[in-house]
């Protein structure tokens, strides 16, 4: 049996609008923006698998991510659709981009560029394998752990999001962080397909952020010769989080 991703569906409009999150996020990142989207789209804040209340897997390979996106549209008979992704999102919607253009009439990428990264979350993982559940006792034994790691507040208050009380009365992660870490150096340094989509595409790049640089412009366009790119002001990696005004702004004036 097809597993299908876990989705949050706003709005009844015509047009489609699947969102997908970056890595240790889930659809909630989006609720906001999801319900302002919705006054125009249908939206659809999607959880990756391994993430949220989506199925989980031992494959994070971006074979399969684009092919949990293929068994979405299909199960929510959607003929074509808007695409946005952000970051790892923004990885599994380019692949899926590629190898399916007649399912998408245009694409947004927030900031992600179509290459490998060198790993740079390992402090991250780190901290998410140093807690011991057994031992915890209320979220904030959580957060006194991942201090010792992320000095961030904005970072821990990130990832706190993904701990929920099992059935059991113990606390978890939503995501599965042994898939996720086993899969790290793949997800962020392996390489894309080497593909071409010619339709409509946007990239969005956080004005702070150093994930698509001046210097990535000539590549995305090899890949993408009809994108436009556009810096969002005021923001880092997490540019629909740091300035949604602006992102939104964006976003609409590009889908119509």
């Amino acid at each position: 049996m097809t597993k299908i991703l876990h989705s949050k569906i706003v709005g009844d409009k015509t047009k489609h609008l699947l969102i997908f999150h970056g890595l240790f996020g889930q659809s909630d990142n989006f609720a906001t923006l999801a319900k302002q989207f919705a006054e125009l789209y249908t939206v659809h804040a999607i959880d990756l698998r391994n993430h949220g209340r989506s199925f989980h897997s031992d494959d994070m390979g971006f074979d399969a991510m684009s092919d949990d996106i293929l068994n979405y549209l299909n199960h929510h008979q959607i003929d074509s659709c808007y695409l946005l992704g952000h970051s790892l999102g923004g990885r599994s919607v380019i692949e899926f981009a590629y190898k399916h253009p007649e399912k998408i009439e245009k694409l947004i990428i927030a900031d992600m560029a179509p290459k490998a990264y060198p790993p740079h979350h390992q402090g991250i993982i780190k901290a998410l394998n140093s807690i011991d559940f057994e031992k915890v006792e209320k979220r904030s034994d959580v957060e006194d752990v991942l201090k010792q790691y992320i000095p961030d507040m904005g970072t821990r208050q990130f990832l706190l999001k993904n701990v929920y009380a099992k059935e059991s009365g113990k606390y978890a992660f939503r995501f599965n962080l042994k898939t996720l870490t086993d899969s790290y150096d793949g997800m962020v340094g392996g390489n894309l397909t080497d593909g071409i989509f010619e339709k409509p595409t946007l990239f969005l790049r956080g004005e702070k952020s150093d994930y698509i640089l001046d210097a990535d412009f000539e590549l995305i366009r090899q890949h993408f010769p009809n994108a436009e790119i556009k810096t969002i002001p005021n923001s880092g990696h997490w540019v629909h989080a740091e300035n949604p005004k602006s992102f939104l702004k964006e976003v609409t004036a590009f889908l119509g």
